[in-house]
């Protein structure tokens, strides 16, 4: 009743949905198959009869679950709740819903519980695997409940995070990265007061609780009693990010009339100006208007500069950390260096972002109704694409350049060999590059902004996951690619077919199909070579596959630009 009707709707018409049941039951085979991988990987095909070793085996399958599914509710809610908004801006009917009879917190409300439905469902359909874990010994009941608890408050607060962004920005690309680098910032501050004060005090007690991922760590050493029981932890951290949460909405609540309609105004503006005759002077547009106006105009709206000042913060942050911690530190997670694990974070956030771009350039041209009017012009198609392409990366340089920076002063300080630096610098432009690719045939292949951004992102962020859920497993038995294949073969191929569903969504190509089969085992393989400490393997591994995705992805949308978009068939047989 709070939530109003936009809630109702959507509880309403969702549950009609194929698409409803199928994710609710893949996520659950996805969970079911990641344990089938960990039981492979911990034991192979011999029989345990220890009940020690099975109570491992279930802290172990416990913990990986709560990670993957806290990151998992945390990037999906601040995504699906600033998308669900930005699309209702992006397609002009935010002012229809303003205009209506709607309380302000109805349409806040509404929109975000709307859109923390999906992330809450499939919370609650987890409940029963966690059980199923329980049964094997290493974890309590008590455990699964805090991890859920922590699970939906972070979900909550992340979700009311994107709301408020949306309601607050107009542009898609500004909302998005304003979230993602948002909860960046926030989990960055969290812990930069933590070097402040000491966990350990009261204050700092508090604070701790704000990360959902260290309360999280808590919560799997229950026997640790220092700063309290890990039940006090979970609910002070669900109770904490809960009122984070709640003044959140509230402020949204009470500003989304004064932070809309202002596109609407904006235009308005524009008109009045004409009318006056107010003529402004032309500006000269080079041969390539495309790249023009992506490089020339702020086509991504005023306060681009702002997301790149954010970016550059948590850059500096991370640079800071390295640089103060000592050379012969622990590696992290037990399989990277500190200064690995900088680059690669930023790396991620990087990819993320450009990804973001990569799909808003086409998303907005579409929802603007500004792409019809492309195509019935002399612009060709190589002239779009690569206008697009070249714009996303140029708009992204910054963002780009900074984790390179990085492994330039360690190349400089002789720390880093030039042969390891160069890997480095080619395996990362080919995942930037992919990774913008990406954006582009999603927006291309999806007529939905809204399912085109989340298929985009979700790839991505998939993709990640996976390199990390098999990094850590590859961990408990360090083998070859030939021994540890066999036991990722079901997750490996798991990964292969949803990679497919994506890239061949409307226009399926063998080239396609082939780089969604081969990808996910050159990636295994390439981390398999990374954790044995090969360099070369794991480079041109990484630079072949995502090379050739990104170069199947590139070519129909340059050659058949108009089945691209869905505008023609391609004729069968």
């Amino acid at each position: 009743m709070l939530a109003g009707p936009l809630f109702s709707r959507e509880a309403l018409t969702v549950p009609r949905q194929l698409a409803h049941f199928l994710i609710r039951s893949g996520y659950i085979g996805a969970l079911i198959v990641l344990m089938y991988t960990a039981v492979q990987t911990t034991f192979g095909w011999q029989q345990v009869r220890n009940l020690g070793d099975i109570a491992r085996f279930g802290q172990l399958v416990f913990e990986i679950f709560a990670v993957v599914q806290l990151a998992l509710v945390l990037f999906f809610a601040v995504l699906f709740a600033a998308g669900n908004v930005a699309q209702e801006k992006d397609r002009r009917t935010m002012l229809l819903l303003l205009m209506t009879d709607l309380r302000d917190r109805e349409l806040v409300l509404g929109k975000l519980t709307a859109s923390l439905l999906l992330p809450g469902v499939l919370l609650a359909a987890s409940i029963p695997v966690f059980v199923i874990v329980q049964i094997l010994g290493g974890v309590s009941l008590s455990q699964i409940g805090c991890a859920i608890a922590i699970s939906a408050a972070a979900g909550l607060f992340a979700g009311s995070w994107g709301s408020l962004v949306a309601f607050w920005r107009e542009k898609t690309f500004q909302t998005l990265a304003i979230s993602l680098i948002g909860i960046v910032l926030f989990l960055g501050v969290v812990e930069g007061l933590l070097a402040i004060v000491s966990p350990l005090s009261s204050a700092g007690f508090v604070i701790a609780s704000l990360n959902p991922f260290r309360a999280m760590l808590r919560i799997f050493d229950p026997l640790n009693t220092s700063g309290g029981t890990f039940i006090s932890v979970a609910l002070t951290s669900t109770a904490s990010l809960t009122i984070l949460a709640l003044v959140t909405t509230v402020v949204t609540i009470l500003r989304v009339r004064i932070w809309n309609p202002s596109r609407t105004l904006g235009d308005l503006a524009t008109l009045d100006e004409k009318e006056r005759g107010v003529v402004r002077p032309p500006r000269p547009v080079w041969n390539s208007p495309i790249i023009w106006r992506e490089m020339m105009t702020k086509a991504y709206g005023r306060k681009i500069i702002v997301i790149k000042l954010a970016y550059l913060i948590i850059a500096a942050a991370a640079f800071y950390t390295v640089f103060t911690t000592p050379p012969d530190s622990a590696l992290v997670l037990g399989m990277i260096s500190p200064v690995g694990a900088a680059f690669v974070g930023l790396s991620l956030l990087t990819m993320l972002l450009v990804n973001a771009q990569g799909v808003t350039a086409l998303t907005s041209e579409r929802d603007t109704g500004t792409l019809e009017l492309l195509l019935v012009t002399d612009i060709s198609a190589k002239e779009f694409i690569f206008g697009k392409l070249g714009g996303v990366l140029f708009n992204s340089k910054e963002l780009v350049l900074a984790p390179l920076g990085l492994i330039i002063w360690y190349l400089v300080q002789g720390v880093l060999s030039f042969e390891n630096f160069l890997y480095i610098s080619l395996g990362f432009f080919a995942l930037v590059l992919f990774a913008a690719m990406l954006g582009l045939h999603s927006g291309l292949s999806y007529s939905i902004s809204r399912i085109a951004i989340i298929n985009s992102l979700g790839t991505m962020f998939f993709l990640f996951i996976g390199i990390f859920i098999c990094m850590i497993l590859i961990l408990q038995a360090r083998a070859s690619f030939g021994l540890q294949l066999p036991s990722f073969l079901v997750f490996i191929l798991g990964g292969s077919l949803g990679l497919w569903a994506s890239l061949t969504h409307r226009n399926p190509s063998p080239a396609l199909t082939l780089a969604a089969g081969v990808l996910p085992f050159c990636t295994f393989y390439a981390i398999t070579s990374f954790l044995l400490g090969q360099t070369l393997g794991v480079c041109l591994f990484v630079v072949a596959a995502y090379g050739f995705t990104t170069i199947a992805m590139l070519i129909p949308a340059v050659s058949e630009y108009d089945s691209a978009l869905g505008r023609t068939e391609m004729p069968k047989g």
